[in-house]
């Protein structure tokens, strides 16, 4: 069984993924935060990102950067 990446990576991991998910994915940002805004309601940042990485094909780091960097957004907008 293959254990999952940590989605609490460093500062600097997370940025370098986030700045490769276009390319990676061939999605923006944006459309990434429809899909999991549009997706089930999951609880916790890892169903979301297990969900994510299973229903798009996406590595599991990448999702969970994905994920992290939406809930970071999300953070931002109700201040």
């Amino acid at each position: 069984m293959e254990v999952p990446m940590s989605l609490n990576h460093s500062l600097e991991t997370q940025s370098k993924l986030i700045a490769r998910v276009p390319d990676i994915t061939g999605r923006a940002l944006p459309e990434w935060f429809q899909a999991i805004d549009n997706g089930p309601s999951f609880l916790r940042c890892e169903e979301r990102a297990n969900w994510l990485a299973d229903e798009h094909g996406l590595s599991h780091g990448y999702a969970a950067a994905i994920v992290r960097e939406h809930e970071r957004y999300r953070r931002s907008r109700h201040l």
